[in-house]
């Protein structure tokens, strides 16, 4: 599938989220000449592992999506606490309905509607209500998803997926993760890509469609 010269928004419920679900097609998307818009709504200050500042995920998040190529103007941050978005609901709504008015994105990327974390499952049902007209696709983090639609496949070459590896090595405070170690995340690209008769690949599930004229 080729994006050329559109306004992408990827919604991302924690700070790396945008990175595991779909950081190679990030990459793929800036590359073809679009620009792509990051808004991550908590940087889980209260999960953070001893040692650590609080802020180090907004560090994080900033290098992370810098080494995507992501300019730092297009990374909006808000600071919600970590698994209490279900009781935000409407204060989310309008956070992300500002961004829909203010950058008028024709692509938004957004957690599966399956996924079991409370903070991704709200993130995306508001999503679906903000941005009914436009294109709306799902990205996939396994760990959290009992169902997933593999409807979806973005090709990538090596490149973007050695972006994607570099981009979550930049989450060090999260490293002890096992979906952070770049052996799965190269193995989950390269089973995607298998599905699709394709070397590497990023999959998304799609809930809405708009190709305009």
């Amino acid at each position: 599938m080729q994006i050329h010269n559109q306004t992408i928004l990827i919604l991302s419920p924690h700070t790396d989220d945008a990175e595991l679900g779909c950081g190679a097609t990030i990459r793929l998307l800036l590359e073809q000449g679009n620009q792509v818009h990051v808004a991550a709504f908590s940087a889980c200050r209260h999960s953070v592992l001893a040692g650590y500042p609080e802020d180090v995920l907004v560090q994080e998040i900033k290098a992370a999506t810098q080494s995507l190529g992501v300019p730092a103007e297009n990374l909006h941050l808000y600071d919600y606490d970590v698994r209490t978005f279900n009781y935000h609901r409407q204060q989310l709504l309008d956070d992300i309905l500002q961004l829909r008015d203010t950058l008028k994105p024709n692509v938004v990327f957004v957690p599966s509607m399956n996924d079991i974390h409370q903070d991704h499952y709200t993130i995306a049902q508001e999503a679906v209500r903000a941005f009914k007209f436009a294109t709306l696709l799902c990205y996939e983090l396994p760990w959290n998803n009992f169902e997933f639609k593999t409807t979806l496949f973005f090709g990538l070459r090596e490149t973007h997926l050695e972006h994607k590896i570099n981009a979550i090595a930049q989450y060090k405070s999260q490293s002890h993760r096992p979906y952070m170690k770049p052996d799965f995340i190269r193995s989950l690209a390269q089973v995607r890509g298998v599905q699709a008769g394709l070397e590497l690949a990023e999959v998304f599930e799609v809930v809405r469609m708009v190709i305009s004229t």
